[in-house]
């Protein structure tokens, strides 16, 4: 019965290829805050929502912005990266780039004030969020161009053409 539960190992964190496909995913093992936050939306979107309440996201979770939606594409000379962060101004964001890796950071800070005769509100609201990506090959940095546009940051990085393996020939 035990093993019925059981997963293979060296499977966690990686996604099947279609059949025919040959799989091109980067696999990896989630850490335990990658798996605790898995756990998480699966219950805030099955459990919560059957009973009528709005998933966490949706209700504005304070850990929703913590972690941007991001997609890499590989494009054979460069590697696409999109990420969703809607609600911020391009100035609140940052990028850091590294050999293979990318760090997206944002900050955002709101105020409103609403006075009506003796009736006063004051909100605030700030929050802020950084991602650092794993990129599948090195990239050429002082190269690199990004664009922010409806909330949707794109990143364009070319690769670095020698980076990586390499053959050696038997002398």
């Amino acid at each position: 019965m035990a093993l019925k539960a059981k997963k293979k190992a060296g499977t966690r964190g990686k996604t099947p290829a279609p059949a025919g496909k040959k799989s091109t995913s980067v696999s990896r093992a989630l850490t335990p805050f990658e798996e605790m936050d898995v756990l998480f939306d699966r219950l805030s979107r099955g459990l919560m929502s059957r009973m009528g309440f709005p998933a966490l996201g949706e209700a504005g979770w304070p850990f929703q912005a913590h972690a941007p939606k991001v997609d890499v594409i590989d494009r054979g000379k460069d590697l696409l990266v999109r990420a969703e962060i809607p609600g911020i101004s391009k100035e609140d964001l940052s990028i850091s780039l590294g050999d293979q890796t990318v760090t997206i950071r944002g900050e955002t800070r709101k105020e409103t004030k609403e006075e009506k005769g003796d009736y006063f509100r004051r909100e605030i609201s700030s929050g802020s969020f950084q991602r650092t990506l794993a990129l599948p090959s090195a990239v050429a940095g002082d190269q690199a161009k990004a664009s922010f546009n409806n909330g949707v940051l794109e990143l364009v990085l070319p690769k670095i053409e020698n980076a990586g393996a390499r053959k050696l020939n038997i002398d």
